[in-house]
């Protein structure tokens, strides 16, 4: 275990809020990366996304780095515009 894990670890278990933070931001930032995969595999860039969706390629890049409170209506347009359906579970 690298030494930033080992801390992450012990912080988590000595303060609950940074916990819980931890694992919200971590929810948000694994959106983001799953949109950035799945637009580089579809070969598009920001840009061309963008257009497809009749939007800014900022608002593109602030969806793949500042995933928080995206909509559902906004994640099923983006996984439209890639060619992919958006599937929702709740475990």
């Amino acid at each position: 275990m690298s030494d930033l894990k080992k801390h992450i670890t012990s912080r988590k278990k000595r303060d609950p809020a940074f916990a819980d933070g931890y694992d919200e931001g971590f929810k948000q930032f694994k959106i983001g990366v799953v949109l950035k995969q799945a637009r580089e595999e579809a070969g598009l860039t920001q840009e061309e996304l963008a257009r497809r969706l009749h939007t800014k390629k900022t608002a593109i890049s602030r969806i793949e780095n500042h995933a928080e409170d995206i909509k559902l209506s906004t994640l099923a347009r983006v996984a439209s515009a890639l060619g992919k359906r958006l599937e929702v579970e709740i475990a």
